[in-house]
């Protein structure tokens, strides 16, 4: 399997290349410190799996993961961070990666989420996992207890009229204006609305808005 570690400290990235390189299956093909290199590295070598940390100096891992997967799908990211709160794990799957594991993961741990991830399996350990499905068991819980219709689900006025435009396919600046509120308002109640109905971004809030009727007919 041929890899690229992403990580600003050489160090720790030197490290584990030296670790993936003893391997026999395992090739890593280069290492870069930040977004940018992150990018053109992937573009020059076109690895099977990117090991990525999530603070870089010039963004983050999950800038990276957004940019890298738009060019190259098929390319399969693991997050290897210091990071052990939900909100950077849950981000971390909901733009791409394929896994998730500790920077005190064990080699033998490490070594088993790559041959899973060569395998066409997921990276996360079984303490990451269990947190990941108990998060899946309590939003089903939510969408059970409340059908996702307008009057069900606990956006304020202003944000039904915010994701109206976003299904119409309005810009930030198109909305302010429509609106008559600032752009960086409109960035707030589009941060709540995904936050409320658990979306990705504002294709599937504007996929929600036509689904359930909240779009106007013209």
């Amino acid at each position: 399997m041929n890899i690229i570690l992403v990580d600003d400290h050489v160090l720790f990235r030197e490290g584990v290349a030296s670790l993936l390189d003893a391997q026999p299956d395992i090739n890593v093909l280069g290492q870069a410190a930040s977004v940018a290199e992150a990018v053109a590295l992937t573009r020059e070598l076109h690895p099977d799996l990117i090991l990525m940390d999530i603070s870089l100096p010039d963004g983050n891992g999950l800038t990276a993961t957004r940019k890298i997967l738009a060019e190259f799908p098929d390319i399969k990211i693991v997050f290897l961070t210091v990071h052990e709160d939900d909100d950077r794990l849950f981000e971390a799957i909901k733009n791409g990666g394929t896994g998730y594991l500790l920077k005190n993961t064990r080699t033998q741990e490490l070594l088993k989420m790559i041959e899973n991830v060569r395998r066409g399996e997921t990276a996360f350990t079984p303490h990451l996992a269990q947190r990941i499905l108990a998060e899946f068991s309590r939003m089903r819980s939510q969408l059970s207890a409340f059908p996702l219709f307008e009057e069900d689900v606990a956006l304020t006025k202003r944000e039904i009229e915010v994701l109206k435009l976003v299904a119409k396919n309005a810009s930030n600046k198109e909305i302010a204006r429509e609106l008559v509120i600032s752009v960086s308002t409109v960035k707030n109640h589009m941060r709540n609305i995904l936050t409320k109905l658990h979306l990705k971004d504002r294709r599937e809030a504007a996929y929600y808005a036509r689904r359930h009727g909240l779009v106007d007919p013209d």
